[in-house]
């Protein structure tokens, strides 16, 4: 999460336990994974895989106002998590009332309004690696394709999410994070796999993220979860990837983090964070915000492989692109999907600025309601 407090304060009981086949399978799949590095991607491919993302519509205001009428008591709102459910679309979102974070849902039927609905998940029990609150980061999908639907996936009978959560109330992400699954029967009413162990932590952590373990993303592909994290060593983030072949016991990638930070001077110079990853034809694309020049902004890399990222060093969306101020201080921490009734591309983000920390939209294509002027890229 940004807020760290300026950029460098910006610083089972149910575990289920591993049989051998799956212990051997999970194996021969780090083996597979630690092959010799994939060249990088060249610039030319880099900016057309880009460009479809550049050049969006901008929406006016907060679909989220910081302060939703919900019953909370949110002073903010930040993270959103938008997927289709039934005949409504679906927005978690995390708020932060002074304490900590918890996760509530918001509904819409056109995806420009929406209703809160109430909470989704709130504080853990007092002691446990939750108590300071819970953000949900990844969902369990039926498909990671850029323009499918995005619609909750059944794994034994049940739908599942990965959050990130902090140990202690109290202030905006007290360290040391940790992740944590649930599941749900019915997509609204979420049970904590474990109330006593985290699926990841700083516990045996590398030297990169010794200090905090932060959001989650949950993708499937062949048989194979992967959870991309974004993790700290003192007031710099970046991006680490894990593996899991049951969606509680979870592996570190050999060659983490796998998206580093660019150089001095860069857009994510001190963060790569919170990234989102999507099949896009041929390759994967993944969306996620850096940290330099002084802001937060959208950032993309892409990999053939899942494996193997190449970052494009610049933005698809700077802070301070609002022409109405709305993101002037941060732009980041998207959620994307795609509505095939009108054939766009919503870019859900948590918008920092002159009204405050809400969820901001930008479209791929001009919508009633949107600022008339495309964004600056």
């Amino acid at each position: 999460m940004l807020h760290r407090a300026g950029f460098a304060s910006l610083a089972l009981a149910v575990m289920l336990a591993a049989t051998a086949g799956a212990q051997s399978a999970e194996a021969g799949r780090d083996e597979a994974m630690s092959e010799p590095k994939a060249a990088a991607i060249d610039r030319d491919t880099l900016d057309r895989w880009a460009s479809k993302f550049r050049g969006w519509h901008y929406h006016p205001d907060h679909v989220v106002p910081p302060n939703p009428d919900d019953g909370l008591g949110f002073e903010m709102v930040d993270c959103p998590l938008v997927f289709r459910h039934g005949d409504e679309w679906r927005m978690f979102y995390t708020g932060f009332d002074g304490k900590g974070y918890q996760t509530a849902l918001a509904v819409s039927r056109d995806l420009m309004h929406w209703a809160p609905r109430g909470l989704v998940m709130g504080y853990g029990k007092p002691g446990a690696y939750d108590h300071g609150g819970v953000t949900f980061g990844g969902l369990l999908f039926e498909s990671y394709d850029l323009g499918a639907p995005r619609t909750l996936k059944r794994r034994d009978g049940r739908y599942w999410a990965l959050y990130g959560c902090y140990p202690l109330q109290g202030g905006y992400e007290l360290r040391p994070g940790a992740e944590g699954a649930a599941f749900s029967e019915d997509g609204e009413t979420w049970q904590r796999v474990s109330e006593e162990r985290p699926i990841l932590s700083i516990e045996g952590a590398a030297e990169w993220e010794r200090d905090c373990i932060y959001q989650p993303w949950l993708v499937e592909h062949e048989g194979l979860y992967y959870n991309f994290y974004n993790a700290a060593n003192g007031s710099v983030e970046q991006l680490g990837l894990a593996t899991s072949t049951d969606l509680i016991h979870w592996t570190r990638h050999p060659d983490n983090p796998v998206v580093r930070n660019g150089g001095p001077g860069a857009y994510d110079e001190q963060f790569c964070s919170d990234g989102k990853v999507f099949r896009d034809g041929d390759h994967w694309v993944m969306i996620y915000f850096g940290v330099g020049r002084g802001g937060a902004h959208i950032m993309a890399a892409f990999s053939r492989d899942l494996v193997h990222w190449t970052r494009h060093p610049e933005p698809l969306y700077k802070a301070g692109g609002h022409p109405l101020g709305l993101d002037e201080t941060y732009a980041h921490k998207v959620s994307l999907v795609y509505n095939d009734a009108n054939e766009t591309f919503y870019m859900y983000y948590c918008a920092v600025g002159n009204k405050g920390r809400g969820i901001g939209l930008l479209t791929s294509r001009p919508l009633e309601h949107d600022a008339t002027t495309p964004t600056k890229e």
